[in-house]
């Protein structure tokens, strides 16, 4: 029953993570569509920030506060979690993402076309090597964060979920100008799944997982008290 506790957190904080990131670029296009400002690349990015802090407080001391493959792929790298509870996390954590844009696509059907239902995209003059470098390198600082500060016990107690949000805030600030800034897989195949948007899809894969896998071993290596 404990791991089905796991396994259905890491579907709603998913869910959660998707539909307010997601979200606020649907909402963002409504308001300029209405003649407003709209929220901008920093309204966004802090909406995305804000709401992985709260999932981190909410959830930690349940799943761990994964709601991203790329993280679960690192731990499961690393040895920080067997295979077969990986898995799990992944597929509860698609569930909660396609949830998530199915949910948005009922709520916001005229921003399927235009953004997309909040899908990231390559922006323009961007190639696809440098939307996965920028994946690669905004993801490896994310994760490399979740370690120094959620599973080192000698970070301060009370900080992780503040540390990992800012650094998905400006995360997300500087990965938007190229690619979207997701860092998360599921971030991106949630709505792409519910728009039908999959163009260059393979980025937000490739550039997270590689870069948490990256962080796994560069924490090990350098920065962990178990190090040798």
């Amino acid at each position: 029953m404990d791991a089905y506790k796991k396994y259905i957190t890491e579907l709603v904080g998913t869910f959660a993570l998707v539909f307010i990131a997601a979200g606020s670029v649907c909402a963002d296009f409504y308001l300029r569509q209405a003649g407003g400002q709209g929220f901008g690349l920093l309204g966004i990015s802090v909406a995305y920030g804000v709401v992985v802090i709260a999932i981190i407080y909410a959830t930690n001391y349940i799943s761990g506060s994964h709601v991203n493959p790329a993280v679960t792929v690192s731990f499961w790298i690393t040895k920080r979690m067997d295979p077969n509870t990986a898995i799990m996390y992944i597929i509860s954590q698609i569930a909660g993402a396609t949830l998530a844009g199915i949910t948005l696509k009922t709520l916001f059907p005229d921003a399927i076309k235009i953004v997309h239902l909040g899908t990231s995209v390559l922006s323009s003059g961007s190639t696809v090597g440098q939307g996965i470098l920028m994946e690669f390198i905004v993801s490896f600082l994310l994760i490399l964060t979740i370690y120094g500060t959620l599973i080192d016990r000698r970070a301060p107690a009370g900080f992780a979920g503040v540390a990992i949000g800012l650094v998905v805030l400006f995360g997300t600030l500087i990965g938007g100008t190229v690619s979207g800034g997701a860092m998360n897989p599921v971030r991106v195949f949630g709505p792409a799944i519910a728009s039908g948007h999959f163009v260059h899809h393979y980025i937000w894969w490739i550039g997270p997982i590689l870069g948490g896998i990256a962080a796994g071993f560069v924490y090990d290596k350098l920065f962990s008290e178990n190090r040798r």
